[in-house]
């Protein structure tokens, strides 16, 4: 007879951490087979867990205590490592952060997309390891002082020290003195390439704060309905392969620019553009790979739903003839369209396509897929239905875009399967 097994939840117990996973935890196994999932342990380690939630098929843990700490362990640059939820890996060297990402790449197409030894490349890393944030989002501590999420709960902690943003958010970030009764609860800090940040400010605001400046600064409030200008200029400004992009504050843009030219070289390398092409870019935001592809195709279709990233596109878009807009969900898009493309460039959100699209896209039957992820578990998900629906895949690059976090992005190419 099985015995029943017994509530883990609030117990503290011992485990070997193996393998990680996506999500910047790693695995451990207890008495009974279940797995349990641990952040900041490393593989090869012993420790001691807080089980803080236990499922049917596995749990969660926080790090007690390190009982044989692995010797590919090194010290943390920040003291907030460990309880704020900004970072991952900053207990490992960054040559070893690489394979662990390649790992979670190649284990995502294995389990979840179902592929056969998937050809996974060797990660490109990124030019900085620290500071090369463009953009940062904090939340607002109830005392007003700015910081970030706790690594395992949604509480904010102050923070005095982040390592990632560039130097004038971290400038800037230390002078900003917010009043807890303005209701802000985040603040975005975006710089240009320029060196000019622009704040956001986003809440539950009925008005417009009252705020005053010691300096010069622009900032935005980001309420549902509208954006206002509170102060300088609603835009920034990032110089990218020598082309200047225009990017408004609520709008998406890459935060590692150095990495993003890597990944716009790669994307322009996979496929032969020509001036015969019409090129479909879906969720195509403020432009940043149709801006390069436009140039060598006869005709590039941009379809983005963000209202804001639609402006920026039509700005940054404005000296080519050759290129077109739809707005709105790529999925009530994608099927009305009447051309063919021969290549489409993807870079959805983090969920992934959605179905409907997917369907819309198979139909199509373009020649060449780019699909651009910042999530490898929707990609193989969504390579998997690509593959079934008459595509192979011909690679899978990964990009090293957030150092020091669990977060990966994937550069996917697939070809039509001729007749």
């Amino acid at each position: 007879m099985k015995s029943a097994s017994v509530e883990l939840t609030g117990k503290t117990i011992e485990i070997n951490v193996g393998n990680a996973i996506y999500g910047g935890s790693f695995v451990g196994k207890i008495e009974d087979g279940k797995a349990v999932f641990v952040p900041f342990v490393l593989p090869g380690e012993r420790a001691r867990v807080l089980v803080t939630d236990e499922k049917k098929n596995f749990a969660r843990g926080t790090l007690v205590e390190l009982l044989q700490p692995s010797p590919a362990r090194i010290t943390p640059r920040c003291p907030h490592f460990g309880e704020c939820g900004g970072c991952h890996y900053q207990h490992l060297p960054y040559s070893r952060q690489l394979e662990i990402k390649r790992s979670v790449v190649l284990e995502q197409f294995a389990r979840i997309g179902k592929f056969i030894d998937p050809a996974v490349k060797e990660v490109t890393p990124s030019p900085d390891e620290w500071n090369y944030r463009n953009t940062v989002q904090f939340h607002v501590a109830k005392s007003g002082k700015l910081g970030f999420q706790k690594s395992s709960s949604s509480d904010t902690i102050e923070v005095t020290q982040c390592h990632l943003p560039q130097q004038p958010i971290l400038d800037l970030w230390p002078q900003l003195d917010l009043d807890p009764e303005l209701q802000i609860e985040r603040v975005s800090m975006r710089v240009g390439s320029d060196g000019e940040v622009v704040v956001g400010l986003e809440g539950e605001l009925a008005e417009p704060p009252d705020f005053s400046l010691d300096f010069p600064l622009s900032v935005v409030l980001l309420a549902q309905d509208r954006d206002l200008v509170l102060s300088g200029e609603p835009t920034s400004r990032f110089m990218v392969r020598g082309d200047e992009f225009i990017v408004s504050a609520r709008s998406f843009f890459q935060v590692n620019l150095g990495q993003a030219e890597a990944m716009i070289e790669h994307v322009l390398g996979l496929v032969d553009f020509s001036n015969d092409m019409t090129v479909f870019d879906l969720y195509c935001g403020a432009g940043l790979f149709s801006r390069f592809v436009a140039p060598l195709v006869k005709e590039l279709v941009g379809v983005e739903f963000s209202e804001s990233a639609c402006n920026d596109f039509a700005a940054n878009m404005d000296a080519f003839d050759n290129t077109s807009l739809y707005v709105g969900a790529v999925e009530e898009i994608l099927p009305g369209l009447d051309s063919k493309p021969d290549a489409v460039i993807l870079d959805p959100p983090r969920a992934g396509v959605a179905p409907r699209a997917l369907q819309a896209l198979v139909k199509a039957s373009p020649k060449h897929i780019v699909y651009v992820s910042c999530d490898p578990t929707t990609l193989a998900r969504d390579c998997r239905a690509l593959v079934d629906g008459g595509y192979r895949l011909e690679s899978i690059q990964p990009f090293d875009l957030f150092p020091q976090t669990y977060h990966v992005e994937t550069v996917v190419l697939l070809r039509r399967n001729e007749p």
